[in-house]
This record gives C-alpha cells, structure tokens and sequence, in this order.
C-alpha cells in the first residue's frame, strides 16, 4: 500500500510540475502574440487540468491561467 501511495504522489508531483511549465510557457506565447503556439499549449494545459481535477487537486491557487 506505501509503494501504491508513493506511485501515486509521484505521478500527482509530476502533472503538476508539467501543469506549472505550460501555463509559463502559454504567458510567453501570449505575451508574443505566438497564438499557434498557444493554441498547441492549451490542448496540452487542458489534459493536464483534467488529470489534475480527476486526481483530486485542487487548481485554485496554481491554475493561472483559469480557462
């Protein structure tokens, strides 16, 4: 059950850290007007979202960009 526990916090630990990085990477997109760049980021910050809300994260204080 540890290892089960471990695995799983883990793989919460990484969504989020991945989950942090798009939403940086979608502000400077925007900030250059790279809109196609932005619009292949939000695909990817919208799956992590779910994962996210699934595994039971809360995303109020690290989701920044709230769409």
């Amino acid at each position: 059950m540890a290892s089960f526990l471990s695995t799983n916090l883990e793989i919460a630990k990484t969504a989020i850290d991945d989950f942090r990085k798009i939403q940086r990477y979608m502000a400077i997109a925007k900030k250059e007007n790279a809109t196609e760049t932005y619009n292949e980021l939000k695909e990817g910050y919208i799956f992590l979202k779910a994962i996210l809300n699934v595994a039971g994260v809360n995303l109020t204080d690290l989701d920044k960009i709230k769409e």
